[in-house]
């Protein structure tokens, strides 16, 4: 599946502002199992080690085995490895970096090893988290939840279109499941999406893994808070549920797929993109705009007339207690102050405000659509271990918007 790689990797890895996401991205997949076994385990050995000593012998001695349960964190961490390695040992390949070989392992080029944050280092644990919900069986029932509606609501058109093509468009496609579900359903589909976190592993699952069930996945292992038992924490789950692939070719009727790694708003805001797509697919996606009426305005851009606008998810506005200004890629001392005012328009525009529901699609029809269907309350867990003993679930909205 080497065609849905992402268009435009030398000439992102030839820019400097790019090039620093990039390799701050592909250092923390690399580092996730030196930085996941000291946080995890290391951290709490030592203060293990630090209790009375005969609370130490309590809890060292069966039914407990905390130490033999520290080993078995640190075994799941080395498979959650493997999967992080893997992405970024395609990632390294797919952007053609040269790499140095050392005594035993390839290690990554000049300059490019430390450039990680610990923001970058959480981002690329959270999304090896996140292959739970878009790559497992055990997480069909979330993206069932959230994608089903959408995919509804996009069959339902194609039928009164009489079975004609459509062009949809997928913004923040994430790890691009959503994106593969409606191409195996027969759509055109892009998915757009501006983490080089995501896009690294997205690109790894549907062009580089070799086979269902590749890889073992410890989804839970890195918290110890509110676990039943030491067998639900040290769950584990295949990835991937199935062979992306494999899937697409033995499908009676596929559509056409693609992936753009670029800010949403400077790419389908722009004139060049205009009146291009038969739908629009947003899932929990619009909370993540700090200011949503530019959202709706490239969506509306980009959006043929008569288009639908199909919405799936909650308002967890992503930079509601942001200064200012502070929204979008990260700053950095080593930020170009003319290159930040050069993308003002983009993701990182300073203005921001946050809406309820009900403005929302009140919003929408000003600018410019018809809400043809609206539902309020869908449950839509969100990389939820099921059996946890704290279960933090979503009250989603789902509508229907036809462009004018």
């Amino acid at each position: 599946m080497s065609n849905v790689d992402w268009e435009g990797n030398k000439e992102v890895y030839e820019d400097p502002d790019e090039q620093r996401v990039l390799f701050a991205a592909l250092d923390s997949f690399y580092q996730y199992a030196k930085v996941a076994h000291f946080n995890t385990t290391h951290l709490r050995r030592q203060s293990f080690y630090a209790l009375p000593r005969a609370h130490l012998e309590l809890l060292a001695a069966p039914p407990f085995s905390y130490l033999d349960t520290l080993n078995a964190v640190d075994d799941a961490i080395d498979k959650n490895a493997e999967l992080s390695l893997a992405i970024w040992q395609a990632g390294i390949e797919s952007f053609g970096i040269p790499l140095q070989l050392g005594s035993s392992h390839p290690t990554v080029p000049i300059d490019w090893r430390g450039k990680a944050t610990s923001l970058d280092l959480e981002k690329a644990r959270s999304t090896l988290r996140q292959f739970y919900r878009d790559w497992s069986e055990e997480g069909k029932a979330e993206r069932e939840t959230c994608y089903q509606p959408v995919l509804k609501a996009l069959k339902e058109e194609r039928s009164a279109r009489s079975g004609s093509r459509m062009r949809v468009l997928v913004p923040g496609a994430g790890l691009a499941r959503l994106v593969f579900d409606l191409c195996c359903a027969g759509f055109d589909t892009e998915g757009n999406e501006i983490s080089y976190h995501q896009l690294l592993a997205s690109s790894y699952i549907l062009n580089h893994c070799h086979h269902s069930g590749a890889h073992t996945l410890f989804p839970w292992v890195h918290s110890f808070s509110n676990h039943r038992n030491r067998a639900n924490h040290l769950n584990s789950v295949e990835i991937p549920d199935l062979h992306p692939s494999t899937t697409l070719g033995s499908a009676e009727r596929t559509g056409e797929m693609s992936m753009s790694a670029s800010d949403f708003l400077l790419l389908y805001g722009d004139e060049g993109r205009k009146d291009t797509f038969d739908a629009v697919a947003t899932v929990f996606f619009l909370d993540t705009a700090p200011n949503i009426i530019r959202y709706v305005e490239a969506i509306k851009n980009c959006l043929r007339p008569g288009g639908l606008f199909v919405n799936v998810g909650p308002l967890l506005w992503h930079f509601e207690n942001n200064a200012p200004g502070q929204h979008g890629r990260e700053k950095d001392s080593t930020s170009d102050p003319v290159s930040d005012n050069n993308n003002a328009k983009g993701i990182a525009d300073p203005g921001a405000v946050e809406l309820t529901d009900d403005e929302v699609v009140a919003l929408i029809e000003k600018l410019g659509f018809d809400i043809e269907k609206k539902e309020f309350g869908i449950t839509a867990p969100y990389i939820q271990d099921p059996e946890s003993m704290l279960q933090n679930t979503f009250k989603a909205s789902h509508w229907v918007a036809r462009k004018r």
